[in-house]
């Protein structure tokens, strides 16, 4: 059993201990300074009760912090993410729009003489190319040995058909860059021509 000391400091009675040494320690002795028992569940820390209170309210203060920027952040984030998701849709109906306007400019050329209305075939063409398009909103311009057919159907389409000359589809569609029910472009329209020599 280390000696008791008379200080009336205590952390100067701790530093004496340490200097007496180890060699006098019992078995709950460490570094030169008896431990004393806690009661159990107890947990002995070295920060005061102030510095834990402090430590705690730096937390909470921090956290509200976060969450007003989060707060302040989340609009302008969803309105971001909202316009990449409305121009994507937007860009994926003008691919499959020119994808479809190819696919009916190749068959209008390859269909010399086998129909009465190339218009109307190439349209039909063009709109099952086009399943994820609205068909109504597609409107249709064909230009035949220089002359011009608005709309999905020519009845004299068939004696325009000239071979090595060009026939022309052009196919226009509206688009919808809606974001947040504000339509950003109200009168936008997307164009896809292609030109084929008839065959």
């Amino acid at each position: 059993m280390l000696p008791r000391l008379s200080v009336s400091n205590p952390w100067e009675t701790a530093t004496k201990r340490m200097d007496i040494g180890t060699e006098q320690c019992s078995s709950n002795c460490e570094f030169g300074i008896e431990l004393t028992a806690a009661s159990p569940g107890v947990r002995v820390g070295t920060r005061s009760l102030g510095k834990r209170v402090r430590a705690r309210l730096r937390t909470r203060k921090e956290g509200g912090q976060a969450a007003v920027e989060f707060a302040l952040v989340l609009p302008i984030l969803l309105l971001i993410v909202t316009g990449i998701f409305t121009f994507g849709i937007a860009l994926h109906d003008y691919l499959e729009l020119t994808d479809a306007v190819s696919i009916g400019a190749r068959l209008l050329a390859i269909s010399r003489q086998q129909t009465a209305d190339p218009c109307d075939l190439a349209a039909k063409a063009i709109e099952k190319a086009a399943p994820f398009l609205n068909q109504s909103s597609i409107t249709f311009t064909f230009v035949l040995n220089g002359n011009t057919n608005s709309g999905a159907s020519c009845t004299s389409g068939a004696a325009e058909m000239v071979q090595g000359t060009a026939a022309t589809v052009t196919a226009s569609y509206p688009c919808n860059l809606s974001v947040f029910g504000a339509n950003l472009a109200p009168n936008c329209k997307m164009y896809a021509q292609t030109t084929e020599i008839m065959q």
